[in-house]
């Protein structure tokens, strides 16, 4: 669509809907204009949140043909909302509120009362919401503009992101290769500039994945920080968090969602703000370990370090550790979990509707039923505690850990990496689950953990590093995330954004 030409060559502020509308910098610049900044220029009345729901819907329709992150675009009752917001900058109204006129992109999963719900499978093609999620309530309560919900893979039980549903979402990097998963479309969506703040969950990884291999900011917060609904909130591998493109964004996004919640028994009181602006990396002690002892990507090593190189450059203090997490018993603890949650759920499913469920999805499950057959509640909880004792004793001497995310540089595009594996750092594992440092955490659920970029592997796929804090010192990691954007920010200029 055409922009209007406005601004004091033409004529003074031109008034639409009582807000001046100052010249508006390039749709490219906006789309990736951060959500910190928005709300800035909505306050000094520069930009209105039309002109900027505009502008990414303009995007949308240039790039989504490519990247299909967006499972539905929200065009009737976002533009009303951004109406609406513009009215409240202008004076009219009740005050702006913290998200105000932000454009924020909600994952498919979370339900929303009155829309579709498919969980991005043909099983739930008809599916419709009849209840609001406690994530989602508290986004529109903060006054953003839902405009879009974002893709996710079948269930979303896979780090990669396609459906029958919904096609492939790829990294907009390099459309060969996933944009990761269950977050996928969020991560996609923000990477490629059609939408401002996303949403995400993570319940082996789901958040950080795909802010990995899309090059973005992604916060799995500690259990319980942040309200669900039942019955998810009272899994303690799962949380909801924020997706966004700097730091500062994630900790706006975190600051809304956080919180005690009258549908979620288990929801922290009082709620932990995060102050603005974030405080510096100095004085922070900080353990490197660039593998856990697991094989990586040799990008994806060196590319761990020279994030540490950024945090000493900003203040912190970096020491190398031997960590050697088993990895097998991450994967134990992890099967049995999720063969008694949501795996025996898809093999029921898929037992009743036969050919209709996902490779992929199936093999998730035959996995999870395999490697956790036998498993007790007992053992897993035992595993987990067997794997917290080294980090109690690291957390003693270190206010947080930086390791990888993900191992290898890349899952490829559309596969469903069902009866095969693959190989990264020079080892052949039969499941693609292998290569994923992110369940880790989950398991020690308390931790909170920030993915934020550490560069690029040679096929040009984002790498990103786990920013881990203490259990609960949610401040930890977004102070080292932030210090580390300023050194080396990512995504702020064109030459630093996919070439779409």
């Amino acid at each position: 669509m055409a922009r209007r030409p406005v601004g004091r060559d033409a004529g003074g502020p031109r008034l639409r809907g009582g807000v001046p509308a100052w010249f508006a910098p390039p749709v490219d610049d906006l789309c990736y204009l951060s959500a910190s900044e928005a709300v800035a220029r909505f306050r000094r009345r520069e930009l209105s949140p039309v002109e900027l729901l505009d502008a990414l819907v303009e995007r949308a329709d240039a790039v989504e043909p490519t990247v299909n992150a967006l499972c539905d675009r929200l065009v009737e009752t976002s533009r009303a909302r951004a109406h609406d917001a513009e009215a409240r900058y202008a004076g009219r109204g009740e005050p702006p509120r913290a998200l105000e006129g932000i454009p924020t992109a909600i994952k498919e999963e979370e339900p929303i009362a009155g829309e579709p719900w498919r969980l991005g499978s043909r099983l739930c093609a008809g599916a419709v919401a009849e209840t609001t999620s406690p994530l989602v309530e508290r986004i529109v309560e903060a006054g953003a503009v839902l405009h879009a919900r974002t893709t996710t893979p079948e269930f979303s039980c896979a780090g990669f992101t396609h459906s029958h549903i919904w096609g492939v979402t790829p990294t907009p990097w390099n459309p060969a290769f996933a944009a990761g998963g269950s977050s996928g479309g969020s991560a996609a969506a923000l990477a490629s500039g059609t939408t401002t703040l996303a949403t995400g969950s993570d319940i082996g990884g789901s958040i950080r994945i795909p802010a990995s291999f899309c090059g973005v900011v992604g916060f799995k917060p500690p259990y319980g920080r942040n309200p669900q609904a039942h019955p998810f909130n009272l899994d303690t591998y799962c949380h909801v968090g924020p997706l966004a493109r700097t730091v500062a964004d994630a900790a706006l996004l975190q600051n809304a969602l956080v919180g005690p919640h009258p549908a979620d028994g288990v929801a922290l009181a009082p709620a932990l703000v995060l102050p603005d602006p974030l405080p510096g990396a100095r004085g922070l002690r900080v353990a490197l370990c660039e593998d856990l002892g697991w094989p990586l990507d040799p990008e994806v090593r060196a590319n761990t370090a020279a994030l540490a190189d950024v945090l000493r450059e900003a203040g912190a203090s970096v020491e190398r550790v031997d960590l050697a997490v088993d990895r097998a018993r991450v994967l134990r603890a992890a099967a049995i979990h999720f063969d008694t949650g949501f795996g025996a759920w898809i093999r029921e499913v898929a037992e009743q509707q036969p050919g209709e469920v996902t490779a992929y999805a199936l093999d998730f499950a035959r996995w999870a039923a395999e490697h956790g057959a036998g498993g007790t509640t007992l053992e897993h909880d035992t595993i987990a505690g067997e794997l917290w004792l080294p980090f109690g004793d690291l957390f003693e001497r270190y206010d947080a850990l930086v390791c990888p995310t993900v191992a290898t540089r890349g899952l490829r595009a559309g596969d469903d990496y069902a009866g095969h594996g693959l190989e990264f750092g020079g080892h052949h594992a039969e499941m693609y689950l292998e290569c994923l440092l992110t369940p880790l955490f989950n398991v020690l659920s308390r931790c909170p953990v920030l993915n934020v970029p550490s560069g690029f592997a040679e096929n040009g796929v984002p790498t990103g590093v786990q920013l881990v804090a203490r259990p609960y010192d949610d401040l930890t990691a977004f102070r080292l995330g932030a210090a580390a954007e300023r050194v080396r920010p990512w995504l702020d200029a064109p030459e630093r954004r996919p070439r779409l």
